[in-house]
């Protein structure tokens, strides 16, 4: 399905909301890559567009993230920010500015603490970020022979340490994951559905694999949004092109949800 293909009985839901939910997913989503994901900046204009849906409607705006909050912020550049999600529902800030923080285990922090130590060249620690429940390799940049070699020798130490410690391998597009299991974009938006009446709009737009488990929560309650040039095999209700489809949406979305004026 694509952006013309939303059905009209949505919008007009969406209209008669008091509280609509939009949940978006950052990387690749509101942000194009990057080779230095530091500067993974949203598309021009994109912020202005986000301040307003935020500041001037009724909508519920949450950012659901792999990112840590404390490395989302500054990119991400909204006043005042929005509900944000991090590092996979392991860490959420509520637009009050409150936060919460999931636990981890012992074992899931040795193993994570190992998996850095054995990181080892150092001219590649850049390529190494490390977030509160997992450590993550981009190699996104690299000549094609080094990323296959880099992606080779992590994934096979990072799933020795999997099996040790009770962690999971994740792929990315541009890298791979090592994190603890039990909490995903998925069991983050289960969280925030529970919190919303039934029957409340709800719209989650993402573009990584990593995604498709808030695709697949959000079936059947809401409207599942693949935000990528390519379209591909997905649990997605639609496909939008950014930017251009993108902001079309978004701009939809502004225009017909209610004002808090």
């Amino acid at each position: 399905m694509s952006l013309s293909q939303i059905s009209t009985h949505f919008w007009l839901q969406l209209a008669k909301a008091d509280c609509p939910v939009l949940l978006l997913d950052y990387d690749g989503t509101l942000a194009p890559f990057r080779v230095n994901r530091d500067q993974a900046v949203p598309y021009p204009g994109l912020r202005e567009l986000l301040t307003e849906i935020h500041t001037t409607t009724l909508t519920r705006l949450v950012i659901i993230s792999g990112r840590a909050i404390d490395d989302l912020l500054p990119l991400l550049g909204l006043d005042p920010a929005p509900e944000i999600w991090g590092c996979h529902g392991w860490e959420r800030m509520f637009s009050n500015g409150q936060r919460s923080t999931v636990a981890l285990s012992a074992n899931a922090q040795a193993g994570l603490k190992e998996a850095l130590a054995m990181s080892g060249d150092k001219n590649l620690d850049r390529r190494y970020e490390v977030k509160p429940a997992s450590v993550a390799v981009h190699w996104r940049g690299l000549p094609v022979e080094e990323q296959a070699q880099l992606r080779r020798v992590t994934e096979t130490t990072w799933k020795l340490l999997a099996a040790r410690f009770g962690l999971q391998v994740h792929a990315f597009d541009g890298g791979l994951e090592l994190r603890c299991p039990g909490r995903s974009k998925g069991t983050a938006i289960r969280e925030i559905l529970a919190e919303d009446e039934t029957g409340t709009p709800l719209a989650f737009l993402g573009d990584d694999l990593t995604d498709e488990d808030g695709f697949r929560e959000i079936k059947g309650r809401g409207l599942g949004l693949l935000v990528r040039q390519e379209n591909r095999p997905t649990e997605a209700d639609v496909h939008l092109q950014p930017p251009e489809e993108l902001f079309a949406f978004l701009e939809k979305w502004q225009t017909t949800v209610r004002s808090t004026n």
